[in-house]
């Protein structure tokens, strides 16, 4: 019998002579959370603070739109869709590989195998992204409350270095440090839209940001793209499936409860943005405050102390993102590991914490060589916009955007295979509509998000970074569906068990031989 990769040996005692169902190394420990702890978990990813102060600050500027509320709730209502057919193949698929393990079982393991790979590139690319502005905000705020001049790069490297110990801990501790920070955001936020509204422009109370007529104009296709970045972490909520106790009732559970709270609360704070600021003055006041809109109507209305606070916790906001994003890398790594997709070394977990410990040290790794590059290419100064450590932002948020949006997309069309093959498309055929629509709608948007790339990102029209920086996921789809099409040939078996994570842990362990007396 041969040792090589865990999807295709059966179980015995590798080199370091620790058997791989010693310690449940090839299955994350179940019963770490529950609803609280993996929604929590989930929503920290979201960002609200960061949302509100830079995403839609940016949208009202570049995109010139006044309904960003209703954009909140149209993509809330598209998401919800999409969440229908993805809560209930959730029932059926528990792997920590969530959307590709999903692609696997409808479309097969080669799709499967491509979706592995944008997965771990996308999430990846998110997380290095938000590195880089979380660096420029520690270094503004030094720079503002103490005169001190600190690089962007050094908060990074210490963010990275806290959020790779903090990813080798139990995951129920994880839940706890993001739960403690995305609370304290939420109310900030909170205090903020009440007083907004308590206290609006000259306009009064008006409503007129959720009237279409809003929705008018060429960007609102890029205003889409912009939007649907705020969502993204509620379709992370199955990477964890495994380390709930019923997962077949806690993930669609929390899915719903994070796509509705996101949708509610973000229409609900992007409005009283242009209430506070007047809707016929929300995009000039954007365009002139940028990322300091949010800040500047606080300050007049809850004073600067209140703005100061703000100010800190929009940082610890983009840390409790950075650790949400982490944590699902690793487990993505974890999974592709225990498939084959990756060395076997990954499909481990540590014996002290049951965490995913390879994935998480590799993806520290990938954030350290990525905001070093970044730094030795920087030299400019750090609030100036061309800043590489924005470009890091910018480059890294709008790949790994586009490549959920993609996942989501084709996800949707595989619970429709999925339940179709099963021979339930008659007893699930609202959940394959819902499917179908959201599908369509998130291929629209996909579409308008690689059309617009050099808005998003910043560059000029015909910039050579509009094909490069989307050709990323591009190059991902395409070496991964290389990667399934060659183990479909050279290792049948291992290539048909693609997306099965757990269960064909638990069908190896059950086909072992036993243990001589």
């Amino acid at each position: 019998m041969t040792t090589g990769s865990s999807r295709t040996s059966r179980p015995t005692a590798g080199g370091d002579g620790i058997s791989t169902f010693k310690g449940q190394e090839r299955a994350l420990r179940a019963d770490r959370l529950g609803t609280g702890g993996l929604l929590l978990s989930v929503l920290a990813a979201t960002a609200p603070l960061m949302v509100v102060a830079g995403v839609m600050p940016t949208t009202f500027a570049v995109m010139g739109i006044v309904g960003q509320p209703l954009l909140f709730v149209v993509l809330g209502v598209v998401l919800v869709l999409f969440s229908v057919g993805y809560a209930e193949m959730s029932r059926h698929v528990h792997n920590a590989g969530a959307f590709y393990a999903y692609i696997s079982r409808g479309l097969g393991g080669t799709a499967g195998a491509s979706a592995a790979l944008v997965a771990l590139v996308a999430y990846n690319a998110l997380q290095a992204g938000i590195y880089g502005i979380f660096g420029f905000e520690v270094s503004n705020l030094f720079a503002t409350y103490a005169d001190v001049t600190v690089a962007w790069w050094i908060p990074a490297l210490l963010a990275v270095a806290a959020v790779g110990a903090l990813g080798w801990l139990k995951i129920d501790v994880n839940a706890r440090v993001l739960g403690v920070l995305l609370v304290i955001e939420v109310i900030l936020v909170v205090v903020f839209d009440v007083a907004a509204i308590g206290d609006p422009a000259k306009e009064g109370l008006s409503l007129h940001a959720f009237n279409p007529d809003t929705l008018s104009g060429a960007g609102i296709g890029t205003a889409l793209c912009f939007c649907i970045a705020a969502f993204l972490g509620f379709e992370q909520a199955p990477v964890y499936a495994e380390e709930t106790s019923r997962p077949h009732v806690l993930v669609p559970r929390v899915m719903f409860l994070a796509v509705a709270g996101v949708a509610v609360f973000f229409a609900v704070s992007s409005w009283a943005l242009t209430v506070a600021a007047g809707p016929s003055a929300i995009v000039g006041t954007a365009r002139k405050e940028s990322a300091g809109l949010l800040f500047t109507l606080t300050e007049s209305r809850l004073g600067g102390t209140f703005t100061d606070i703000l100010h800190v916790l929009f940082v610890t906001g983009m840390f409790a993102a950075m650790l949400s994003f982490h944590n699902v890398v690793a487990r993505y790594a974890f999974a592709m590991g225990r498939e084959g997709l990756l060395p076997a070394t990954f499909g481990r977990t540590s014996s002290a914490s049951g965490a995913p410990a390879i994935g998480s040290l590799s993806q520290t790794v990938f954030s350290l060589v990525v905001v070093i590059a970044f730094a030795v290419a920087d030299d400019k100064p750090a609030g100036d916009p061309t800043a590489p450590v924005l470009h890091l932002f910018t480059w890294g948020g709008n790949i790994g955007a586009l490549g959920v949006i993609v996942l989501m997309a084709a996800a949707s069309l595989s619970v429709i295979v999925f339940f179709v093959r099963r021979g339930a498309a008659a007893a699930q055929a609202w959940r394959l509509v819902t499917s179908a629509l959201a599908g369509l709608a998130l291929l629209v948007i996909a579409v308008y998000t690689v059309k617009d790339f050099d808005v998003l990102v910043g560059a000029g029209p015909g910039s050579a970074l509009s094909r490069i920086l989307p050709g990323v996921i591009g190059l991902a789809v395409v070496v991964g569906l290389v990667q399934g099409a060659v183990l479909r040939r050279r290792r049948p078996e291992a290539h048909a068990r693609i997306g099965l994570g757990n269960e064909a842990f638990q069908l190896d362990k059950a086909a072992a031989p036993e243990p001589r007396p």
